[in-house]
């Protein structure tokens, strides 16, 4: 062994000063242990910091998006357009601009009708209730994190078809033409906090609880509506049968106002749990030890989910499977950061139930499809896809 590694260095006695020359380079100071500095010991293995979103993740999400705002722009001009009275696309444009000051010219009095009082009504409301039923259905699956969760799942759906089909059966009209609506809504917020409540033990609620829990009510409100139906007469029955199968046929701009509070309370809470739901994801144990208030936080969005899911389900009756094939689908195409999956699913939402809507009215014009009948008809394929997906992802279920 070295002279040079044995023995104290010669220009330094004692403790070595601040300042003072070290060992040698390249050598240990074997008086106190210590590595030298220039070369200091490798430092202990740490858990991998995260790795940041990459380039080509995040400008494929703004691609995603900038595709969905011109596909939402091109089919609300569709929309405005189409239909059993036609309206060319140029003199859509010009009413539009002559409305809002900027040029333009105003349409006869029959277009002019049919566009502000017809269509653009319909165009907003598939707006909202689109954006609503796919924001609900990304926070539902953030919330449980299970990508087959979806807004009917906890009995959201179910409670409000209850409150209307009660409306109708019964008669009632004590708020006029918004009995149906406002019974609706009611009766879906007092089913998710009934589930929500039968759910809980010993101040926390268990995720399968509440699905299980979801699923018991949803039987129950479907017994419900079957006893209602029973006692109602010929022409309720098809009231009743019009509603379930959900429709945007009877919107109007009063009842756009009574979805426009519920939806932008909804849509404005959502995005600022992204990153909270993304640490969820890591699992419950993971985010409480990174500050998240589990429990407050799925309390919180299970309130929002209802907001938007009855208010939506008010106006337009129950419409299936865009809150479980509009997250999932972007999902796979931009990742799973909520960032981008929560504001996406809100303009994916909107443009699938637009188009959903146009296909309704045009395809059998002049009749008119259910909107439901057809947006389950194309969702059902696809969730029984990701049933077979995720099961062979998972390797089976025991």
């Amino acid at each position: 062994m070295s002279r040079a590694a044995t023995e104290p260095d010669p220009h330094t006695t004692g403790a070595p000063h601040h300042g003072g020359p070290g060992p040698h380079h390249g050598e240990r100071d074997t008086r106190h242990g210590e590595p030298d500095a220039a070369h200091p010991e490798p430092e202990p293995p740490r858990a991998p910091a995260p790795a940041p979103v990459p380039a080509p993740r995040r400008s494929r999400a703004a691609l995603l998006t900038s595709g969905l705002v011109l596909a939402l722009l091109a089919l609300a001009l569709l929309s405005a357009a189409l239909g059993a009275y036609r309206i060319p696309l140029g003199d859509v444009t010009a009413s539009l601009l002559h409305r809002a000051g900027a040029g333009g010219h105003p349409l006869d009095r029959v277009a002019e009708s049919v566009l502000w009082d017809v269509r653009l009504p319909r165009v907003a409301l598939a707006l909202l209730v689109g954006a609503s039923l796919g924001t609900a259905g990304a926070l539902m699956q953030g919330v449980f994190g299970n990508p087959l969760a979806e807004p009917g799942v906890i009995g959201i759906s179910s409670g409000a078809a209850v409150g209307a089909v009660a409306s109708i059966a019964l008669g009632l009209t004590f708020l006029g033409t918004w009995t149906v609506t406002v019974a609706a809504f009611v009766a879906g917020l007092v089913t998710v906090l009934l589930v929500y409540a039968l759910s809980r033990s010993g101040g926390r609620t268990e995720v399968v609880t509440l699905i299980l829990t979801g699923i018991a009510v949803n039987a129950f409100a479907g017994a419900l509506i079957g006893l209602l139906i029973f006692f109602a007469d010929n022409a309720q029955v098809t009231q009743i049968t019009f509603w379930q199968l959900g429709s945007l046929a009877q919107a109007t701009w009063p009842k756009v106002l009574a979805v426009l509070p519920c939806a932008a309370v909804g849509l404005a809470v959502a995005p600022y749990y992204a990153r909270r739901l993304d640490l969820l994801a890591l699992g419950e144990r993971s985010a409480r030890h990174l500050g998240v208030d589990v429990e407050r936080l799925r309390i919180v969005l299970v309130v929002a989910v209802a907001l938007l899911t009855a208010a939506a389900v008010a106006v337009a009756g129950i419409i299936t499977f865009v809150g479980l094939v509009v997250p999932h689908l972007l999902r796979m195409a931009a990742g799973p950061g909520h960032r981008f999956l929560l504001p996406g699913s809100a303009l994916g939402g909107a443009v699938v139930l637009l188009g959903a809507d146009l296909a309704a009215r045009t395809v059998a014009a002049p009749a008119e499809l259910p909107l439901g009948v057809l947006t389950a008809l194309l969702g059902s394929p696809f969730f029984f896809w990701l049933l077979r997906r995720t099961r062979r992802g998972q390797g089976g279920w025991a």
